[in-house]
């Protein structure tokens, strides 16, 4: 197979294959945490849940407290700034916007590309010091799963790729560019069956525990 055909086969079937099995495997995982339903709640109501519920989404962006941020610095700041980088570089990035426009319709500003090379070389740092964080601290090693460790490759293969392909490095560019669209192809299909799903999850979690919360009168 030339570099031609494996780009062909990346950006067409392989592609097109992983974003059906996302879809599907997304909606499935979403049904069936929306079918467990809840229970009704038979004491007197002393707030608001909506409000309960927003609040806690936005309060939980942040650390609990400052005892938190000192036993956990470099898991903070590493987490942060790998979140934070790769939405820009997921949502601001000229090609991808473009890709964005082709399914929606529509498009927005993108960012410099000095500013997203800056952003990825930082979340690939955030991400390598996450993975020895994990490696490396007593609990976090012991908790760790064998999922932990695929989800952590898939997130950060898409992202190396990126980077050497918009940069042209080491191999030609073809090549270059069907391994960064195989490595999301990847992501794609391993995101709903793993940890990964949290990035939908969290809202729907933080949601529920602050708006049985705020129907108690309790602030998250």
């Amino acid at each position: 197979m030339t570099s031609a055909e494996f780009l062909m086969f990346a950006r067409g079937p392989m592609i097109q294959v992983a974003g059906f099995v996302f879809a599907l495997g997304l909606l499935v995982r979403l049904v069936e945490i929306l079918m467990l339903g809840r229970s009704e709640n038979l004491a007197e109501k002393r707030g608001s849940g909506f409000q309960g519920g927003l609040r806690t989404i936005i309060s939980r962006f942040f650390p609990a407290d400052q005892n938190t941020f000192k036993r956990s610095a470099v898991t903070v700041v590493a987490g942060y700034v790998f979140h934070v980088g790769l939405f820009f570089i997921i949502f601001f990035l000229t090609p991808h916007i473009a890709l964005f426009k082709h399914l929606v319709g529509f498009s927005w500003p993108a960012l410099s590309t000095p500013i997203i090379d800056f952003l990825t070389v930082l979340a690939l740092i955030a991400m390598v010091v996450l993975l020895w964080r994990r490696l490396t601290h007593p609990l976090l090693k012991f908790l760790s799963t064998g999922e932990d460790f695929i989800a952590w490759t898939v997130t950060f293969l898409p992202l190396l790729t990126g980077y050497m392909s918009y940069h042209h490095l080491l191999l030609p560019y073809n090549w270059l560019l069907g391994f960064h669209i195989a490595s999301v192809a990847l992501f794609l299909v391993v995101f709903p069956f793993t940890k990964l799903m949290h990035t939908f999850t969290f809202f729907l979690a933080r949601w529920y525990i602050g708006s049985m919360a705020g129907e108690k009168g309790v602030r998250q």
